[in-house]
């Protein structure tokens, strides 16, 4: 009941606009640690603030950490936030990551995983009934991206035979949940989506027409002056987190509904997003 509680404390807080700590039931002495963590935008805030409360409430009830959520409005501002120390710790997409990394020398830790795997896809999804059966058939007609520096959903999209001047229209809207909502209420003939949202939404009339190979997945990365010793407390607690437990469960549930737990991911791995996107940096 008062983890319950706790968690309800900080949505509401959230919803107000407030930047509230949470901490875990340790020694006032156990709470010097402050670590604040970020994410991209990936939903509407609502939605981010109840994915993110229950995993930071987890963790900050798993170590002797005093840490806080504080979401970031898109991807550019998620790599600022954690390049200059705003926050510690973030989710990031493998493109903000890249980005991350290179302008600031973030340190990857943890990837979500699915079925075990540390990948996901994206995917083009239409809505049921539309006459549309392949990405190529999308030309001429309209189409939605997420953020715009996120270059690896045009990379994605264009791998799969249709370039942006294909369309008659397209336009960015931020979260991939207001995609699969426009794609459905017929504002766009197709949109681009990760394939966890696509799952999510397919009950409610998005099909998948077209899909990448499996990519490396988002990333929890650390801001490279992080000590040691508070970067193995946030590893080995995510690490932990399975669905085998009640808690467990409900927390990785409220985070990503396909993810199963996190495993250890280095830099390297994301070199194939690398080599995806170069042609598309300037």
């Amino acid at each position: 009941m008062k983890q319950r509680q706790r968690v309800l404390t900080l949505l509401v807080a959230w919803m107000i606009g407030w930047a509230i700590p949470v901490q875990a039931a340790a020694s006032a002495g156990d709470r010097g640690v402050q670590v604040t963590m970020g994410s991209v935008a990936m939903d509407i805030p609502v939605e981010m603030i109840k994915r993110m409360s229950a995993l930071t409430n987890h963790l900050a009830l798993s170590t002797d950490l005093n840490i806080r959520f504080r979401p970031s409005p898109n991807l550019g501002s998620a790599v600022e936030d954690l390049g200059t120390g705003q926050t510690q710790i973030a989710y990031l997409t493998p493109v903000a990551y890249i980005e991350a990394r290179r302008k600031y020398g973030v340190i990857p830790l943890v990837a979500p995983t699915i079925q075990g795997r540390p990948y996901f896809s994206l995917v083009i999804g239409v809505k049921t009934g539309s006459g549309i059966a392949t990405p190529a058939e999308l030309k001429g007609k309209r189409f939605a991206f997420g953020d715009e520096k996120a270059l690896l959903q045009r990379a994605s999209v264009e791998s799969m035979g249709v370039k942006l001047a294909d369309f008659s229209r397209f336009a960015y809207l931020k979260h991939y949940d207001n995609i699969a909502k426009a794609v459905l209420a017929g504002d766009f003939d197709g949109g681009i989506l990760k394939d966890s949202v696509a799952d999510d939404f397919k009950s409610q009339g998005i099909v998948v027409i077209g899909s990448t190979p499996p990519l490396p997945s988002y990333v929890f990365a650390v801001h490279p002056g992080m000590p040691a010793a508070v970067r193995n407390k946030l590893r080995d607690a995510l690490l932990a987190l399975k669905k085998t437990t009640p808690d467990g469960s409900a927390t990785l549930e409220a985070f990503d509904r396909a993810c199963d737990g996190f495993a250890v991911v280095d830099d390297q791995a994301y070199d194939p997003v690398r080599k995806l996107i170069q042609p598309y940096q300037k």
